[in-house]
C-alpha cells in the first residue's frame, strides 16, 4: 500500500512507530494529486511548500515525544474556509485572487493539533450546487468515471479523498454539500449537528443550516477529525455549549461483540417511495437487515412533511444566499470594475462580472422571497413549515434512535447532463435538506454500487440521521457497518 492510500488510523500507527514521518506521507500526496488532478481538478490551490514546512514541524514534534491523533496528517481544505496567507476564492471569479488574513476555526484548530494542509479544494462558487460544475473554474471529475461528476457543493474534498490525495478533507454541507458528493465518491461525510463545529471563517451560504463537517475513508477516521474540530467557539455565536459525549451509546452499541442490542432503527416511509430505483433500496434495506440481525429493532417511521423540505430549503437557502452575498461589492473586497462611470454601474459590473449564472439565479429568487409583499408569502410561509419538518424528526426520534435512509435517488449523472435544468439539480437534494433544515447530525458511508444509465456501476451511500449533538451513535453504527 502506498502511504497515501493509508487512512488516518493506519497512518497513525506507522507514525507513532517511526515505520513512516509525516514528509513522507505527504511527499506520497502531493506526488499523487500531481499525477492525478490534471484529470480529477479536485483542487484550486496546492500549497507544497506550506505542507513540506508543516509536516516538517510535526515530524519535529513526534521526536519529541509528542502524541496527537491528527499529528502529522496530510489533509485538503474546501476552499471556502479562510486559510491565513492562502487564496480563499469560494470557487468564484469574484474572489479569484483574495488572500485570507485570519485562519477559519476549524483550520486553526487543525494547525495546532499538528496537521498538514496540502491545499484547497474546489466547489460549486459560494457552495451553491449540488455537482461541482458551478466552480467559476471548471468542474471536478468523479475518480471512478471521468465523464461523471463528483457531486458538490463538496465535489473537491469527496473526490481528493476518493483518489486518495489526502488522508481527509474538511468540507461543508448547508443543505446535503457533504453527504451527497461523499455518496458519489465512495466516501464516508458526516453533517455534524448545527452549532457543533464553529462557523468562524467559514464564507457563509445559508447561515441557519451551514456545518464543517469531514470527508473521510472511514468512520473512524471521520470521528477522529470531528473530535479535533467540535466544540464552542467564541467568536461563533451560533457555536453550542454542549460538550462532546464520548462512548455515549456503549451500552446499546458495542462494535467489539458486533451486537445492537436495544438500538432503535427507523425507516422513513417517504423516504422509500415506489419511484425510488429499486437496486437503491435493495442496498439500504441490506444495511437494515444487517443491523436487525445483531439484534436492532428496524421500525417503519413517518415523516410527513418530507415532501416540502425542498420547496422549504430551496425559499430559505436563496433568501440568505442574497443577503450573505450582498458584502461583495467590489469596494471592501474582491473584484472590482476600474471603469465604471458611477457608483451603480460599479455594483452592476463588479457583481455581473464577479458572480456566475446560479449564484445570480439565487441572489435574484432570495431578494424577490424577501421584497415587500412577498415576505409573508413565501419566507414566513416557509419558515413555518420548516417548523413542522422540526417537529417530524422530534416525533421520530421518540420512537426511535436514529434513522437509515438511501442518501441520493441515483448514482453520480454525467457532467452537463443537467446543466440547463436547475430544477432538477435542486432535486438531487431531496434526502439530505430534512436533516440540514432541523439541524440534525447525519452520516453518508458507503452502501455498494449501482448500476447508472448510461454506464456501468458507480459508488452508492446510505445516510444515517440522529438526534440533536448524538454523532456518537452514529459513528458506532457506521463504524459497525463499514
Amino acid at each position: 500500500m502506498n502511504l497515501n492510500e493509508l487512512n488516518i488510523k493506519q497512518a497513525r500507527e506507522l507514525l507513532d512507530s517511526g515505520k513512516t514521518t509525516s514528509l513522507e506521507i505527504t511527499e506520497a500526496c502531493l506526488a499523487q494529486i500531481a499525477a492525478q488532478d490534471g484529470q480529477i481538478h479536485a483542487c484550486l490551490t496546492v500549497c507544497a511548500t506550506e505542507a513540506r514546512e508543516a509536516a516538517r514541524a510535526a515530524d519535529k514534534r513526534l521526536k519529541q515525544g509528542e502524541k496527537g491523533p491528527l499529528l502529522g496528517i496530510p489533509y485538503l481544505c474546501k476552499d471556502i474556509l479562510m486559510t491565513k496567507g492562502i487564496r480563499t476564492t469560494a470557487a468564484s471569479k469574484i474572489l479569484e485572487n483574495y488572500v485570507a488574513p485570519y485562519d477559519a476555526t476549524v483550520v486553526r484548530k487543525l494547525k495546532e493539533a499538528g496537521a498538514v494542509m496540502l491545499g484547497k479544494t474546489n466547489l460549486d462558487e459560494f457552495a451553491h450546487g449540488a455537482s461541482t460544475e458551478n466552480s467559476a473554474f471548471g468542474p471536478t471529475k468523479n475518480p471512478y468515471d471521468l465523464t461523471r461528476v463528483a457531486g458538490g457543493s463538496s465535489g473537491g474534498s469527496a473526490a481528493a479523498v476518493a483518489a486518495n490525495m489526502c488522508l481527509f478533507a474538511l468540507a461543508s454541507d448547508t443543505g446535503g454539500s457533504i453527504r451527497q458528493p461523499s455518496s458519489f465518491c465512495g466516501v464516508v461525510g458526516l453533517k455534524p449537528s448545527y452549532g457543533r463545529v464553529s462557523r468562524f471563517g467559514l464564507l457563509s451560504m445559508t447561515s441557519s443550516t451551514d456545518v464543517v463537517g469531514p470527508i473521510a475513508k472511514t468512520a473512524e477516521d471521520a470521528e477522529i477529525v470531528f473530535k479535533a474540530i467540535a466544540g464552542q467557539d467564541e467568536l461563533d455565536a451560533t457555536s453550542a455549549p454542549e460538550k462532546i459525549i464520548i462512548d455515549s451509546q456503549k451500552n446499546i452499541i458495542d462494535s467489539q461483540a458486533k451486537t445492537l442490542s436495544g438500538l432503535r432503527v427507523g425507516l422513513p416511509k417517504e423516504y422509500f417511495l415506489p419511484e425510488l430505483n429499486p437496486e437503491i433500496k435493495t442496498r439500504v434495506m441490506a444495511l437494515a437487515d444487517r443491523l436487525k440481525e445483531a439484534g436492532a429493532e428496524i421500525k417503519e417511521v413517518s415523516l410527513p412533511y418530507t415532501k416540502y423540505g425542498i420547496p422549504v430549503y430551496y425559499i430559505i437557502t436563496p433568501s440568505e444566499i442574497s443577503s450573505n452575498l450582498a458584502r461583495f461589492d467590489g469596494i471592501g473586497w474582491g473584484l472590482k470594475d476600474e471603469e465604471a462611470q458611477n457608483l451603480q454601474e460599479f455594483y452592476k459590473k463588479s457583481r455581473g462580472a464577479g458572480f456566475g449564472p446560479e449564484a445570480k439565479r439565487r441572489i435574484m429568487l432570495g431578494t424577490y422571497t424577501l421584497s415587500a409583499g412577498y415576505y409573508d408569502a413565501y419566507y414566513k410561509k416557509a419558515q413555518t413549515v420548516r417548523t413542522l419538518i422540526i417537529n417530524d424528526f422530534n416525533q421520530a426520534f421518540k420512537k426511535v434512535d436514529v434513522l437509515l435512509t438511501p442518501t441520493v435517488p441515483h448514482g453520480a449523472f454525467k457532467i452537463g447532463e443537467k446543466s440547463n435544468d436547475p430544477l432538477a439539480m435542486y432535486l438531487e437534494d431531496i434526502f439530505v435538506t430534512g436533516a440540514s433544515l432541523s439541524g440534525l447530525p447525519a452520516i453518508s458511508i458507503p452502501a455498494g454500487t449501482v448500476k447508472v444509465k448510461d454506464g456501468g456501476d458507480m459508488p452508492l451511500g446510505a445516510q444515517l440521521i440522529g438526534a440533536r449533538f448524538q454523532e456518537e451513535m452514529l459513528f458506532k453504527i457506521s463504524e459497525f457497518l463499514v
